[in-house]
This record gives structure tokens, C-alpha cells and sequence, in this order.
């Protein structure tokens, strides 16, 4: 009778939980406009055009765009929420107003994906939830932890917005046809009790109880949480077709395209731009050449965006033959920290 009455307490919870599925995503944790013109009349001389026809967005955005590659490089968005960037292939275009990428400014660019592996770690997904998808005072979860038991993410966590009721869920991960993540939720508990048996048994999905329209990212499907990385990781934005999402080596791997068999543009570890233009501190260079590398290749290029300055100034820079930029920087974690007051 005792775990009857527990049963029974869960089953009214369930009616108010209107924020599981965004949850499940909280766990986890990248042409042309053509004008014609009719014919001229046999009487009529025909007009030559001489005024340069405007180029299409699409035109604009390639002419802009910087190629990039990048090799081992653990890439902090925040102080807190770093991903290791085993391989990426791809393109820097800038946004809004802007006419390039400036480095200075997170927001002023995205990076488009043609081909990467990427993983984050359980400390790290969770981070970037309580710090970046979950910020804001009235979000509906808070104090979420993620851990990776074999190959599934268990997620836990308060629901904020019904009395901070402690919750816990186990999924499962996969993609989507048109390359997002799926969590496939198998495993729910509210208040320390098990829910998903009573929910499967009374015909209720996740999808019926969870509001997640405020959430920027994450879509429900009955009982799977559709994740699109485009929109919930901090800037630069990394934009990409999702075509893998595993556990590997007890982190989360996501895995970006298709291998385009694009030549190594250096050797160790490093991360490249090449053509167009580009901001880079008080550089601005067309045609861009530049290479941030690694002074210890022994581990990961550890870059932090918004304390690339300091890093450089720590290191040295190269020019090539053909004006190209060499910076060669020391780790971020292995800067001298400021004394703590």
C-alpha cells in the first residue's frame, strides 16, 4: 500500500509536468535571382543593360565566406563549456551587417560544416544547460547534472517551474533524417519514483505533458527530445547536417557530414583559414593566410575565443613567403593566472 500511495502521488505530478522534454534535450550535453527580359519588337533597337545586376544573398555569403580546418583543438565557447574539435572541415560566413568574420566578436560569424567529429564531455553538456539553455530565471529546469551510463545519458535535475520537483531521465541517442539529435527517452522518475511504465500504461507521452516551444533548439516526437546543435550551443554558431551522435570514451561524440578527403592544410595540431577576408585583432587581412599552431603539440591546441589575445601575445608569429600569418600560442590552460583577491 505504501508504494501504491507513491504510485499514485507520481501520477498526479505527471499532469503538471509540462517541462520533461525540454529536459531530455537539456541533456544533452557544426541561388541566384534570375531576371529575363522580353524580346525587343523588330521595330525597336534593342537596349543594351550596362548597370551590374546585384548579387543574391546566397553570391554575397560564398564571396565572404573564409575556408577553415581545424585539428585537435579543445575550443572553449565559454570559460566553462569546452568541446574537443578531433577533426572539422568547413566555412566561416559572416552574419547580420558584418562583412567578414571578426574573431573579436563571437557573434559575427557562424561556421558552417562540411565534415567533423566533435565530442563534449558530461561536466562540460551540463554546463552549457545551467549556463546558456537554461539562464534565464524563469526556465523550467535548473541544477541539471549528466552522466553517461554505458551508452545512454542519464540526466537529473530540478523542474523549476513546479516547485523545483527533483526529476531523473535515461535515453538513448540516434539521429534524425534531416540531421538533428534524438534522445530517446526510456526511463523517467519524478520525486524518486519510476513514471514511464504508468505513462505507457495510460497512453501518455512525453510530447502530451512537455512544453518546450520557449526553448530555442528542441522539438519533442512523442517520447524522443530532437536537439538541433545549430541553436543551442553558445557562438559562434556551428551549423551542420548531424549524420552520427554516440558515447564514446564517456563522452558525448557528434559527428558532423560525410569525410571529404580535403588535404591537411598543416601538420600537429592547429586550426586554418584560408581566402576571403577576415578579422583577426587589428589584422584584417583579404585573401586570408592565417594558422593559429600549437608551441606544445604533446596535447590538444587548447583555444579559448575570448582569450585569444592573450594567448598570442604569450607566443610568436611567422610571415610566409607569400605573406602569410604563423601564430604559434601557448594553451589556455597553461596561461599564468591572476591572483585571486
Amino acid at each position: 500500500m505504501k508504494f501504491t500511495g507513491k504510485l499514485f502521488a507520481a501520477s498526479l505530478e505527471i499532469g503538471r509536468l509540462t517541462g520533461w522534454r525540454t529536459f531530455g534535450l537539456g541533456v544533452i550535453v557544426l541561388l541566384g535571382v534570375a531576371c529575363s527580359h522580353p524580346p525587343a519588337s523588330p521595330a525597336e533597337k534593342p537596349v543594351v543593360e550596362t548597370t551590374t545586376p546585384t548579387p543574391s544573398p546566397v553570391a554575397k555569403e560564398q564571396s565572404h565566406a573564409v575556408q577553415g580546418q581545424m585539428h585537435n583543438v579543445l575550443f572553449h565557447f565559454s570559460e566553462g563549456v569546452a568541446a574537443h574539435i578531433e577533426t572539422l572541415t568547413g566555412e566561416l560566413v559572416p552574419l547580420g551587417t558584418n562583412s567578414m568574420p571578426v574573431f573579436d566578436d563571437k557573434s559575427s560569424f557562424e561556421v558552417r560544416v562540411t565534415h567533423a567529429k566533435i565530442s563534449v564531455s558530461p561536466v562540460a553538456l551540463a554546463s552549457v544547460m545551467n549556463t546558456y539553455v537554461f539562464a534565464k530565471p524563469d526556465a523550467p529546469f535548473k541544477n541539471l547534472s549528466i552522466t553517461i551510463e554505458g551508452d545512454r545519458l542519464r540526466v537529473k535535475g530540478r523542474l523549476h517551474s513546479k516547485g523545483d520537483i527533483p526529476f531523473e531521465n535515461v535515453g538513448s541517442l540516434s539521429t534524425t533524417s534531416d540531421g538533428r539529435i534524438r534522445i530517446h527517452i526510456e526511463k523517467v522518475k519524478a520525486l524518486r519514483v519510476p513514471v514511464k511504465g504508468l505513462m505507457n500504461l495510460l497512453g501518455i507521452d512525453l510530447a502530451n505533458i512537455l512544453n518546450t516551444s520557449k526553448v530555442p533548439g528542441i522539438d519533442m516526437d512523442k517520447d524522443d527530445v530532437i536537439l538541433d546543435m545549430s541553436k543551442l550551443l553558445p557562438p559562434p554558431r556551428i551549423q551542420g547536417f548531424v549524420t552520427a551522435a554516440r558515447i564514446e570514451n564517456n563522452e558525448f561524440v557528434t559527428i558532423f557530414g560525410t569525410p571529404d578527403g580535403a588535404p591537411a592544410m598543416e601538420k600537429g595540431n592547429y586550426m586554418s583559414f584560408r581566402g576571403g577576408r577576415i578579422r583577426f585583432g587589428k589584422l584584417t587581412m583579404d585573401d586570408a593566410d592565417i594558422t593559429v599552431l600549437d608551441l606544445d603539440p604533446g596535447d590538444p591546441l587548447d583555444w579559448n575565443q575570448d582569450r585569444f589575445k592573450d594567448q598570442i601575445v604569450t607566443g610568436y608569429c611567422k610571415i610566409t613567403p607569400t605573406f602569410g600569418l604563423r601564430a604559434y600560442i601557448k594553451d589556455y590552460n597553461k596561461l599564468p593566472r591572476a591572483p585571486k583577491k
